[in-house]
């Protein structure tokens, strides 16, 4: 299968007459004909047989026997076609009438799924014509078929539970408790939604984050389709609004207000929702007492090769503007506020950094001066050192000096050159062999003297490594890797760059900003060997391990979302496909693995520190691990 864990779903809402049962089929075969080959499943809105505004039509003998004939011809004329398909239609079971789904697929009848919550105030008046199924739980004889005939259905594929999906029926979704809340903890990954739902002034945004949120707290794929403006326009208008929805997330929506057939398609990615709901603790209890038909069917799975949902470059950061702002502000007082509470807790004034010049000691520095603003401490009391080593430039020294001068905090220098040299001719190393113990060198003394001042001036060592650099263990053991308390642990590099722009724009003036947008101008690097003969920086990070915005993909996809190798490869394939070739891309995902498996250790015991996000890889948090783990099956998956 080449779908990696993806299923097409598909929403339609046709052109509709109402009570023309025929002309009505007619629209729904030709769009199940038309979409067969293209999604797994389609969704027509409630009663799109008949049309949902016949009011006292529908005690209409004709109206019904008219329906039962469209559904013949319906299921009779898509008996070749591979797709699931619910439609909508009025049946009367037991002297009484009922709102109903059909669940269709090659010409047989998988289930009939009856309405639960009739609505009948303000517009609507469903209790006139219909009865409630939500006590249902018989079969049916519907067309020489017996099958379920209840709200309590699981339609699921041999070997595929994540391809589970259950169906309820427009106000079903508004009750308090949706019939999908009991559907999804038997098993449903998927629910599907046949509605009629006319338009009002607001009504329109209150649907979409109703859908947004019931997809988020029952961890499911949400599929919703409403009749369109063919309705009867007597008293009210409908506008045919279609949506998508995974996990709290809109994929797709329809256009509204349209008389023509509106499709839209996405893809609900079951394998994520699955992964989502082994993790979550609430779906690990079986506590629905309610019988459940389990109807099997055939997946029709769909091979994948572009995607239409969007897949982002960069899932930790927002790509709404205002939303990234209050992201960052989010962030930055959950950084600041645990910085702030660890001094207040151990009683101390003092604060010691090691400033670079670069992105994770500039902003772990800004959290320093907001963590004393709450606190109501002296910026003076913040020890900023600059510590100059082989690989030090005039770009980040410079940088590194401003900035400290400029907030006001006191700024001390100290030249570990001489220490490194004097330390090279203890443990017997040629200074001229710039290998790891030449870097690290300098790492451990820099860490060396910054834990020395602060036991000397009585401070606490706020830790500058951020959380692409503990994921890639791209950090000296025992040196930029420890602290006191570790402010940036949880914040990937990606995002660092925009919470340093995030404060030069709302937190510090002209002159501050000026410096902070340098620095995030400069190239990322631990600057542990000799730069270029004109200055340059010549130890490039990326130019070594790749992009950060790849890894911190691969990170996000990987640990958030627990996705294998091949799966990664594809996404990223889709998202960056027009920066990054597929054969570099395989191989930063190699680089990531390995790495990502033999820097465990430094994980295992890194610092405190706040988590601000989904990911933390902190084995008090979020992440716990064998530092010895083999890494093998994924690096095999990868090269097949």
């Amino acid at each position: 299968m080449m779908n990696y864990g993806f299923l097409k779903v598909g929403a339609v809402s046709p052109e509709l007459r109402v009570t023309d049962c025929d002309f009505n089929s007619t629209q729904i075969i030709n769009a199940v004909k038309k979409y067969d080959e293209k999604v797994s499943y389609l969704l027509f809105p409630e009663l799109s047989v008949t049309g949902y505004t016949c009011a006292d039509l529908f005690f209409q003998t004709t109206l019904l026997k008219s329906a039962e004939n469209a559904l013949f011809k319906i299921v009779d004329e898509t008996r070749y076609t591979s797709v699931v398909f619910l439609v909508g239609m009025p049946v009367k079971f037991n002297n009484r009438l009922f709102n109903v789904a059909v669940v269709i697929q090659s010409g047989n009848i998988l289930g009939v799924v009856p309405k639960s919550y009739l609505p009948n105030y303000s517009e609507f008046y469903e209790e006139r014509w219909f009865s409630s199924g939500k006590d249902m739980h018989e079969e049916i004889n519907l067309l020489g078929f017996t099958v379920p005939f209840s709200t309590n259905i699981i339609f699921t594929p041999n070997g595929r539970e994540e391809a589970s999906f259950a169906v309820e029926i427009c106000e079903d979704l508004w009750a308090t408790i949706p019939p999908s809340s009991y559907h999804v903890k038997k098993g449903a990954h998927l629910i599907f939604n046949l509605s009629a739902s006319n338009e009002l002034v607001a009504k329109y945004e209150y649907r979409k984050q109703l859908l947004r949120q019931h997809s988020a707290s029952a961890i499911c794929g949400y599929i919703y389709c409403s009749s369109n403006i063919n309705e009867s326009s007597t008293d009210l208008v409908y506008g045919g609004h279609t949506l998508i929805a995974e996990n709290g997330r809109i994929l797709e929506e329809g256009k509204r207000f349209s008389f023509g057939e509106e499709i839209i398609i996405s893809e609900i990615d079951v394998e994520l929702l699955a992964h989502d709901r082994a993790k979550n603790t609430v779906f690990m209890e079986d506590d629905v007492l309610d019988d459940y038909f389990i109807v099997p069917y055939n997946l029709n799975e769909i091979d994948i090769d572009q995607l239409t949902r969007l897949i982002e470059k960069t899932p930790f950061v927002p790509g709404n503007p205002d939303k990234l702002t209050e992201r960052c502000e989010e962030i930055f007082s959950i950084q600041s506020s645990g910085l702030a509470k660890r001094m207040k807790h151990i009683g101390n004034k003092k604060a010691v950094l090691a400033i670079s010049g670069g992105l994770d000691s500039t902003l772990a520095l800004l959290v320093t001066v907001k963590a004393f603003e709450k606190l109501g401490l002296d910026k003076k009391n913040i020890i900023a050192i600059t510590m100059p080593g082989f690989g030090t430039t005039d770009r980040t020294y410079d940088n590194a000096v401003k900035l400290i001068e400029l907030l006001g905090v006191e700024f001390r220098e100290i030249d570990i050159k001489p220490a490194c040299l004097l330390h090279f001719d203890d443990i017997g190393h040629d200074k001229d062999i710039h290998d790891v113990t030449y870097e690290n060198v300098q790492a451990r003394e820099r860490y060396q003297i910054a834990f020395d001042i602060a036991n000397k001036d009585g401070g606490i060592v706020v830790g500058t490594g951020d959380l692409s650099e503990l994921a890639l263990g791209w950090c000296t053991y025992n040196g930029d890797h420890m602290s006191m308390y570790s402010v940036n642990s949880s914040v990937p590099k990606t995002l660092v760059k925009y919470l340093i722009g995030y404060v030069a724009e709302t937190q510090v003036d002209k002159s501050i900003r000026k410096v902070l947008i340098d620095i995030m101008d400069t190239p990322i690097s631990p600057e542990l060997l000799p730069p270029h003969a004109n200055g340059d920086i010549k130890q490039r990070t990326e130019d070594i391990l790749g992009p950060y915005e790849v890894h911190d993909f691969f990170l996000y996809n990987m640990i958030r979302k627990g996705y294998s190798p091949s799966k990664m490869l594809f996404l990223a394939s889709q998202a960056f496909h027009d920066s990054y070739d597929e054969t570099s891309l395989h191989d930063w995902l190699t680089v990531f693995i390995k790495r990502f498996f033999s820097q465990q250790f430094k994980r295992s015991c890194i610092p405190d520190g706040p988590k601000v996000g989904s990911i933390n890889l902190s084995p008090r948090g979020d992440w716990r691990m064998p530092s010895d783990a083999s890494a093998a099956i994924w690096l095999k998956e990868l090269e097949e």
